[in-house]
Formats: structure tokens, sequence, C-alpha cells
């Protein structure tokens, strides 16, 4: 499986009221299905955004996934940033490759050059 971490932003106004109930049980049944591993709210933004953490096959599940979320539908998202996420410290660690080899105890590397 491969995590992406999602920022979704959305426009003001009342389309936003209208289809957060819809997008809230779409995401819940994402939840169930094991796609999505967390999501929440984002404070301290000029307008409203979330955050999400997904874990899929590749990047076209992903994109499916959002293109099917009602608020896509009903084109109530302004600003879609997505990044591949590799964990090594936490609680999704031990579902990837784990602590990166440079960071393992005893590793000769005194660099943080293959982190990049």
């Amino acid at each position: 499986m491969t995590f992406f971490v999602v920022t979704m932003t959305h426009p003001q106004g009342d389309e936003w009221n209208k289809h957060v109930v819809e997008h809230v049980q779409y995401l819940l049944e994402l939840e169930e299905r094991g796609k999505l591993r967390a999501s929440g709210q984002l404070k301290g933004t000029g307008l409203r955004s979330g955050f999400l953490i997904f874990s899929v096959a590749n990047r076209a599940e992903l994109d499916e996934l959002v293109n099917n979320d009602p608020f896509s539908k009903h084109s109530l998202i302004v600003d879609l940033l997505v990044n591949e996420w590799v964990p090594f410290i936490g609680t999704y660690a031990a579902e990837t490759n784990g602590i990166p080899e440079f960071a393992r105890p005893g590793h000769p590397s005194d660099t943080l050059s293959s982190f990049a």
C-alpha cells in the first residue's frame, strides 16, 4: 500500500453546507474500507480546508476516490494538494518499509543526504 496525504480546500458559501453530510458519509465509507486512515479540519486557514491520509494501491486509485467525493462532484474543491508519504515513525510506520536505512542504529552514514 502507498500512503498519500491530501489537503482539500473548499470555497465559502452555502453549497458547502448543502453537501457536507454527504461528503462525511463518503469519508466514513472510505474509512470502513481501509482506504481513508485519518481525516480532519485544518484550523487557521483562509478557506475551509481538510487534511486526509489515504492508504491505497497507487495514485490512480487515489484520484478515483477523490473524484468520487461529493465535494469533487459538486465542484467544491478549489485547491487539492496531494503528496505521496512514507511514514517511518509512528502509527503507520509498520505498514511501510519502516525506518530508512540511513537512520538505523549502527549505519555508517553521518549525513541525511539519502533522506531527500
